[in-house]
């Protein structure tokens, strides 16, 4: 802002006209303490019991819902957790202060391998394993360990500044809930939905356990790479002798996994893709014996023959034909190292099979890959009639010990430095087929593998007995679940758009849902089943027994009751066994609508919305929306909003090993979390945003710029009287009536950008406001008349009630996303013990506030203001003024829509007005063109000025050049303006 009298003194001056200023006063600090303060402000919050009385503040509105996704209960908040919940903070702050009565219950996830893995390694460090625990001792631990960290993360969240029922939040492990996990579960399996079957899964070896997709994801791995020979049989399926140059002949497969060799039952190909019987007429020996060799007959897709050539160091070769491989039969390679593998080996067409990579023909192990699994049972004349899926790897990623030559061999490291790498089972495989003479090649690839989420080792496909929920099976009530989830998708509004297409067709390509798991933490599948089967018992008064007794001791009730008590006198209790599986965490989480929101009379369902991670489309979006569809017929959510991952700010992802993680106590400690949260919302959080100690700054700086805004609205704000002071709209000059306008328009902005979780919007319009209309024009202009006019003046009293009228706003539109600093602001206004900005609403706006043609005269006002100011710059720069005060730019201007803005808006002489808003003693508007030399900007052409100093005398008090000076001759060093404003001062202070 420019200098006025009262900033810089004026010594030339008889009388000391300062104390004579009205000046800004306010004991608001420039410095805002934030790491100091902030929690003081949460300590008040507290005692005043904020919350509640939020709560009671807005008894009878409509309801507006976000629910919660519950974080797991173990490990301290990171960077984005944080975002997560400070963008549901902003929700619901928003929501609550649009007129919606918004309260928010967190919840957390207290079950599941993370909490259950932490509680192995703490019985681990003190020498116990997990075996040799009773259960009912691990459950109590874990449940010990969940109930810790959710003291610790509250505490963590709160800090945040989240506002929320923190006395009572939701957790998965509290008796109420899992009875309703339970009840949940069990409705799908009086649906019929509920299934054993036997198929490969992805399984962590490293913690012995099933995963679902959303417990995994994915990292790069090195993976050896193997070219392996068939040898064909003489004679294809139909008993028909094979071609003659095929006799002898070897099919050729590329697989990544060496150690699934031994499961292979079958090789597919493409009808679509050409094959070539290749005979190999020279090879390239480097030191070493190649395991191709003269004369060898291999059968390869003609599109990867050259690949495959060249990773098997072959130099020449014959194409003899073209093979159509339908019907044609293998041996397996392993065949002549032991009768186990001595069964034919079919091969199958595939819809998978490509000729994009490899051999185009794909190694198929339906232990061991879904896609394997799905092929070979399509064709069951193949299976054996005991075992259509042979079991060979165990739970502890070793090879059974009925698997000759590789039993007890690990294909991944469990424990030591070395967990989670390559164990020896492919080396063993691969030794055994270069023995074979069954190897073509091998190399090493990079690709993206999936890994558990937890223990971060690379995760197998393995053939085990597991209980899933069937999607595509017709449901009692009609449909099947898939099909009511993706009705219900489209039902749904997903913020950004295309989260719809990605669910969509997760749920189109997702197989059965599998929710059971091997371990010992969570709700067990509480089902019977009849001994020596896995036919479910499904009877209605059975399951209200379970559901009971969970409800009365929590999931524990099910391994500690006897199953008699369960049965009752209708079922014998040695006909049935009990399964001891444990429910999929995201089953869990997926119930969370049906005892967090559907009981309670304080919340609402369906949610209005649900807010997560883009992961969480594979995970509790979709879990969520399986669950729901399947109890209810629909989604539990009518709206989904879902932000980007938190980068650092090279844009890699944070890790620890590479020291560019950012946690939010050290922002809190550092900078306050106000500063974080004006990050979180000056981003479009829909997309992977980036933090570093650089990106913050540009918050602080931020921060700093509004709240000096602020501070300066306090102070000119101080004493203020509204039933005094108050001037109409229609008595207020036009640069007020501007200033209202703008408050019209950005109530609209805010509004509409709340409502639609447009933050970034919000943020941007709130900051420029501040920032360039306020501090950087309006208030800059308007200092004077602040300072200088007397109290009752109408320019004055207008400047102030506009200022009023923006603080009322300013405090309440700010309030969602700078909580602390808003209630610092608003209280150092109105000082009060129990009231808080928090329990307002966003005030009403009258729409004659808005004026479009007002608003078109001041873009172009402002715009020729531009122009003066830059060529005053240069004036002061160089030295030849001191103060703007000093000078009386000549204004010329080519297009009349200047002058006719000037005279639509000036309350009298233009010329004064002029030199009113560009802050000089005087100007002087002229009508065409402007001489040479004049100043310039370069788009705006239209414009030019040409600097000259201002006439007259210098007033004491204001500083303005005048050639009145003294015209009141009781106050000869002052202009007219100023000697009516001391008089005032001087009969109101004696």
């Amino acid at each position: 802002m420019t200098d006025t009298p009262a900033e810089t003194g004026n010594e030339t001056a008889s009388r000391d006209y300062r104390e004579t200023l009205f000046l800004p006063t306010t004991d608001f600090p420039m410095r805002a303490g934030l790491p100091q303060r902030e929690p003081e402000w949460l300590e008040r919050w507290g005692k005043l019991d904020l919350y509640r009385k939020m709560r009671q503040r807005a008894e009878g509105r409509e309801r507006f819902v976000l629910h919660d996704g519950p974080p797991y209960a173990n490990g301290h908040i990171h960077i984005g957790t944080g975002q997560n919940k400070i963008l549901k903070d902003i929700v619901v702050r928003s929501h609550q202060m649009m007129g919606f009565d918004a309260p928010y219950r967190p919840g957390w996830d207290c079950h599941g391998l993370p909490i259950e893995w932490k509680v192995e390694q703490n019985f681990r460090a003190k020498g116990r394993n997990k075996d040799d625990i009773p259960v009912k001792e691990f459950r109590a631990e874990c449940r010990a360990y969940a109930e810790e960290w959710v003291g610790v993360q509250s505490g963590e969240f709160q800090r945040l500044g989240v506002s929320g029922e923190w006395d009572d939040p939701y957790l998965t492990m509290s008796f109420d809930a899992e009875a309703a996990i339970v009840a949940e579960f069990l409705k799908f399996a009086e649906q019929g939905l509920v299934y054993c079957g036997s198929a490969p899964v992805m399984w962590s070896p490293v913690e012995q356990t099933a995963l679902a997709e959303a417990e995994v994801e994915y990292h790069d791995k090195i993976s050896t790479t193997i070219h392996v020979k068939f040898p064909l049989r003489g004679v294809r399926k139909d008993g028909t002798a094979i071609p003659r140059d095929c006799i002898g002949a070897h099919v050729v497969i590329w697989t990544t996994t060496p150690w699934t060799i031994p499961g292979n039952r079958a090789i597919c190909f493409s009808p679509e893709i050409r094959y070539g019987l290749y005979k190999v007429t020279g090879v390239e020996a480097e030191g070493f014996t190649p395991w191709a060799m003269p004369g060898d007959t291999l059968i390869v897709a003609d599109a990867l023959w050259d690949e495959t050539a060249k990773a098997a160091n072959i130099v020449g070769w014959d194409r003899l034909e073209t093979v159509d491989p339908a019907g044609f039969v293998c041996s397996h390679p392993l065949a002549e190292a032991d009768r186990y593998w001595n069964y034919p080996v079919p091969l199958l067409p595939g819809e998978h099979v490509t000729d994009e990579a490899g051999t185009g023909f794909v190694h198929t192990a339906p232990s061991h890959g879904a896609e394997d699994y799905a092929a070979w049972m399509d064709f069951p004349e193949w299976h054996d009639k005991h075992e259509a899926v042979p079991h060979i790897v165990g739970p502890d990623g070793a090879y059974y010990d009925h698997i000759p030559l590789f039993a007890g061999l690990h294909i991944i490291r469990l424990d030591g430095k070395k967990q989670g790498q390559d164990g020896p089972a492919n080396k063993a495989v691969m030794d055994k087929l270069i023995e074979l003479n069954m190897l073509l090649a091998r190399g090493r690839l990079e690709h993206s593998y999936p890994h558990s989420w937890r223990s971060k080792a690379p995760v197998i496909f393995r053939n085990t007995p597991q209980w899933f929920v069937a999607i595509d099976r017709p449901m009692k009530s009609g449909g099947t679940l898939r099909e009511k989830a993706l009705g219900a998708i489209a039902e749904t509004g997903w913020t950004p758009k295309a989260a719809e297409n990605r669910i969509r067709s997760m749920v189109e390509q997702r197989p059965d849902w599998l929710v059971s798991r091997q371990r010992a933490w969570g709700v067990p599948l509480t089902l019977f089943v009849e001994k020596g089967t896995t036919r479910v018992l499904n009877d209605h008064k059975v399951n209200a027994r379970i559901v009971k007794a969970v409800a009365e001791d929590g999931a524990d009730a099910w391994f500690e009751r006897p199953a008699s008590e369960f049965l009752g006198d209708e079922y014998a209790a040695d006909d049935y066994e009990k399964v001891t599986d444990i429910l999929d965490v995201w089953f869990d989480s997926g119930c969370t609508h049906a005892f967090a929101l559907e009981p309670r009379a304080d919340q609402k369902w369906p949610a209005d919305l649900y807010l997560e991670g883009s992961d969480q489309h594979r995970g509790w979006f979709q879990s969520s929306l399986l669950q729901s569809c399947g109890t209810r017929g629909r989604a539990p959510y009518d709206n989904v909003l879902t932000h980007g991952f938190v980068m650092a700010g090279d844009g890699r992802k944070m890790s620890k090993s590479l020291g560019n993680t950012l946690a939010p106590n050290e922002i809190a400690r550092k900078y306050g979390i106000e500063i974080m949260r004006l990050w979180v919302a000056a981003q479009d959080f829909t997309d992977d945003l980036r933090i570093s100690e650089e990106i913050l700054q540009t918050s602080v700086d931020a921060y700093r710029k509004m709240r000096n805004t602020l501070r300066y609205l306090l102070g000119a704000l101080h004493g203020y009287d509204e039933t005094v002071e108050h001037l109409p709209l229609e008595r207020m000059p036009s640069l007020e009536r501007w200033v209202l306008h703008r408050l019209q328009e950005l109530d609209g902005v805010v509004k509409a950008g709340y409502a639609a979780y447009d933050f970034k919007k919000v943020y941007s319009a709130l900051f420029n406001f501040c920032v360039v209309d306020l501090s950087a024009f309006y208030l800059d202009v308007r200092k004077d008349s602040l300072y200088c006019d007397r109290p009752d003046a109408d320019r004055r009293r207008a400047c102030r009630t506009v200022m009023h009228e923006v603080f009322m706003r300013l405090t309440a539109w700010l309030a969602p996303i700078m909580p602390f600093t808003m209630e610092e602001v608003w209280l150092s206004r109105f000082p009060s013990e129990d009231d808080s900005v928090h329990l307002r609403t966003f005030p009403k706006t009258p729409q004659d506030w808005h004026n479009g043609a007002l608003a078109e005269n001041w873009r172009t006002l402002r715009r020729l203001r531009r122009v003066v100011t830059g060529a005053l710059e240069v004036e002061r720069r160089e030295k030849r003024i001191g103060s703007s005060l000093e000078a009386a730019p000549r204004v010329y201007v080519a297009d009349p829509a200047y002058r006719a803005a000037m005279k639509a808006e000036a309350p009298g002489d233009i010329d004064d007005f002029l030199a009113e808003i560009a802050i000089t003693s005087q100007a002087v508007l002229i009508d065409g063109a402007a001489p040479e030399g004049a100043f310039r900007i370069d788009d705006i052409a239209d414009i030019a000025v040409v600097p000259g100093r201002a006439e007259g005398g210098k007033c004491a008090r204001s500083w303005k050049y005048s050639t009145q000076i003294g015209a009141d001759k009781r106050y000869p060093e002052l202009s007219p303006r100023d000697a009516d404003a001391v008089a005032y001062w001087d009969a109101t202070h004696g």
